[in-house]
């Protein structure tokens, strides 16, 4: 059975998935004073942060549309025998919806995954769908096995601009306040698909120093092996983080991976997070 594997630019792609021919990558639509922009194709994360100290209009961003969608599906019919496509969080975007409805209107079968998740970790999802497939499982297999893998998911972020993601309609105005008058460092979760407010501390040193703890708690728990640090726009930051993260888990494998554009946008370039599946 010969698989397409799709998801969504939200997804860090490395070059193993972008040079990968059975994978293909639906695309955000970002729209900046009036303007449009293609995520990934016209748009990389630098020009975008670039473009926001400008912006007059509140940024905002669009899920592909049925369209496009239907229009890959029935190209991809002509040479494969199913697509799996895994998604960002439908809490955070309406692309699992649109690729649900355009699968209704072609002929291939389509199995959509809402992973709940966003940046490495949907990409991590890909990639393990890719290897139970080598291995043998039947797409609905995969799906099952996928679906339940989310939920082994841990993801911790700070925030690089709190104005952002409030006037992206992501943090409401007490949470806002707290954080830009008081100086009050939210850490933020991604459970079951939703952005939560985990802990509030003082300081973004003790809001890393805390993440590191939960890091740390998971990896005697569950003997972790791998996990992701995700950055905006500063990948020396990640760095620099990373090699305090292994100081302290020396037994730990991990890598640092972009945000990308569309994410980067609500949440800004300065934005420093963590990710991890407790369960492979």
């Amino acid at each position: 059975m010969k698989i397409a594997w799709i998801t969504d630019s939200t997804a860090a792609m490395d070059k193993e998935m972008l040079n990968h021919p059975d994978v293909y990558v639906v695309p955000i639509t970002i729209l900046l004073d009036q303007q449009e922009y293609i995520d990934g194709v016209d748009l990389t994360p630098d020009a975008l942060y670039e473009r926001l100290k400008s912006v007059k209009a509140v940024p905002k961003t669009s899920q592909p549309s049925i369209g496009t969608f239907q229009q890959l599906f029935e190209k991809l019919g002509e040479t494969y025998d199913v697509i799996i496509a895994v998604h960002l969080s439908k809490k955070l975007s309406g692309t699992v919806s649109s690729c649900k409805q355009a699968a209704e209107l072609v002929k291939i079968p389509v199995y959509t995954i809402d992973s709940g998740l966003i940046s490495y970790p949907l990409t991590w999802m890909v990639k393990k769908g890719m290897q139970l497939a080598e291995q043998g499982m039947q797409p609905e297999q995969i799906t099952t096995k996928l679906e339940s893998l989310k939920h082994a998911n841990e993801l911790y972020v700070l925030i690089g601009s709190l104005e952002q993601l409030h006037r992206s309609g992501r943090m409401n105005g007490l949470q806002f306040f707290l954080g830009s008058v008081l100086q009050i460092t939210p850490i933020i979760s991604l459970e079951q698909g939703q952005l939560n407010t985990k802990e509030k501390v003082r300081s973004k040193k003790k809001a890393q120093e805390k993440m590191i703890n939960y890091l740390k708690t998971a990896y005697e728990q569950h003997e972790l092996k791998e996990a992701f640090i995700l950055y905006g726009l500063h990948r020396e930051i990640a760095e620099e983080w990373k090699r305090t993260i292994e100081m302290e888990i020396p037994g730990l494998v991990l890598n640092c991976y972009p945000l990308g554009a569309a994410v980067g946008l609500h949440a800004g370039e300065d934005t420093l997070g963590i990710s991890w599946f407790n369960q492979q």
